[in-house]
């Protein structure tokens, strides 16, 4: 498998969690870089403490699995076309510690740029602040039979596992195995069972601009994906370009109608001269004269004008 198309899953799961959240004390970060050499965690959910955003209450009934979130969650994906094996939870286990030595660099960076003189008194952030994932399209069957009996606890929730890796719980998700609930809409969608998909589409809670966007480029594309750019925003233009290349002429005609007519006719003003004089030389003579408004005769030369109302009255 192509490096390009794991990372295109990758980024589609990210953006997804990121619109989930929109709303919560969380914000989610993609492909976060933790070293000079790149090494890229697929996601991390960071608690705000701080944040004065509007919360939106259901957004807090988070997918099952979730509900254990502390400061910092970082989270490790593999799609339906990747295995979960036991070296991307070694890696897991590597970015965890890499990130709790990153944030202890930002804090000493922060604090010798505010003239503080303990900044050397810094430590790092309290295990309890940190929390494991590791989200699995698929059940991981070569890596649970690679596993002590002991190793795995199930919890109240179908799907949802803590596993025991050397001196760290790792909380595994397996999406295809959650509970059928609308709350497991977006875990749903990334399914490799099409009637999960389908229903996790019709319970998916739109919460920001980022979904309609999301929801239409996986219906399209969720057989094979395109490339697709790191930015929520280039997400939202990209799919938005899509969708207006795929609209029929009757659909494009429709969305003009449904414009102000100031919108529209500055549309037609952007246009070349001679575009505008062939369109309106498609339209007979009898309609351009219906559409013009009396009022606007009174500029006209009188003689011009008095022609045109002899033409419209005869019209009438």
């Amino acid at each position: 498998m192509s490096q390009a198309k794991r990372i295109d899953w990758h980024r589609w799961f990210g953006i997804g969690l990121t619109e989930h959240f929109h709303g919560t004390p969380w914000r989610v970060e993609l492909e976060k870089e933790l070293a000079l050499k790149r090494q890229l965690l697929d996601v991390v959910i960071i608690e705000q403490a701080d944040s004065e955003a509007t919360l939106d209450p259901a957004a807090l009934d988070l997918p099952d699995g979730l509900e254990n979130l502390r400061a910092h969650n970082l989270l490790t994906y593999k799609s339906h076309q990747e295995a979960l094996d036991a070296w991307a939870l070694d890696e897991l286990i590597g970015h965890y510690v890499n990130y709790r030595k990153l944030l202890v660099a930002q804090q000493s960076d922060t604090s010798a740029a505010e003239g503080d003189a303990n900044n050397n008194q810094t430590h790092l952030l309290p295990e309890a602040a940190f929390q494991l994932y590791a989200v699995a399209t698929r059940e991981p069957l070569k890596l649970l039979r690679q596993l002590p009996a002991s190793a795995l606890q199930p919890t109240d929730l179908p799907g949802v596992h803590d596993l025991k890796w050397g001196l760290r719980q790792i909380r595994l998700i397996v999406l295809d195995a959650v509970a059928d609930t609308p709350r497991n809409a977006l875990w749903e969608i990334f399914s490799t069972n099409v009637e999960r998909v389908r229903q996790g589409l019709r319970h998916y809670h739109r919460r920001s601009t980022a979904s309609q966007d999301l929801l239409y480029r996986l219906i399209l594309n969720r057989l094979g994906l395109p490339a697709m750019t790191y930015t929520v925003e280039d997400f939202i233009r990209e799919s938005r370009e899509e969708f207006i290349a795929d609209l029929t002429p009757e659909e494009r005609r429709a969305i003009v109608n449904e414009m102000p007519f100031e919108e529209r006719r500055a549309i037609l003003n952007q246009l070349p001269f001679e575009e505008r004089r062939a369109m309106l030389e498609q339209i007979p003579l009898e309609e351009r004269l219906r559409s013009l408004d009396l009022d606007q005769l009174q500029a006209l030369d009188p003689e011009v004008g008095t022609m045109l109302r002899k033409l419209l009255s005869k019209l009438e």
